[in-house]
């Protein structure tokens, strides 16, 4: 079962680790020394489908030799702030990728593989878009 243990440091401190005893720094903009937590969210998605993305292309025999997705949300105005729309890009490098693979392999990624956005698509849109370069 995943786990995760969030343990508070001081301040507006805390340092999240995960059920592989990997760790993050975490603490509110004001704070400054660590990730926000919502920006944490964030991350999740973009990494989460970005390991089905390497996985799929993997599988296809293209070469990846660069990715990266930057996710952007909108939240609403009050609190709990919730993100209503959630907008990934990626932007991959290899040989070999075809504007067919690299859609096929996202959109498996963010409809069908990714947890992390799928526990998050009840309240929030999630899109995303793309570019590559064959080198």
């Amino acid at each position: 079962m995943p786990s995760a243990t969030v343990r508070w440091t001081g301040g507006q401190t805390y340092i999240g680790t995960d059920s592989t005893s990997h760790s993050a720094v975490l603490s509110t903009p004001s704070d400054g020394v660590g990730i926000k937590p919502s920006d944490l969210l964030l991350i999740a998605i973009g990494a989460c489908a970005s390991v089905d993305v390497v996985n799929i292309l993997a599988k296809k025999k293209i070469t990846l030799t660069g990715l990266e997705v930057k996710v952007t949300g909108e939240q609403d105005a009050d609190p709990p702030w919730t993100f209503r729309k959630l907008h990934s890009h990626f932007s991959l490098r290899g040989k070999g990728l075809t504007e067919q693979a690299v859609e096929q392999a996202i959109h498996l990624a963010e409809e069908k593989y990714c947890s992390v956005a799928a526990t998050v698509r009840p309240t929030a849109e999630t899109t995303f878009s793309y570019e590559f370069t064959n080198e």
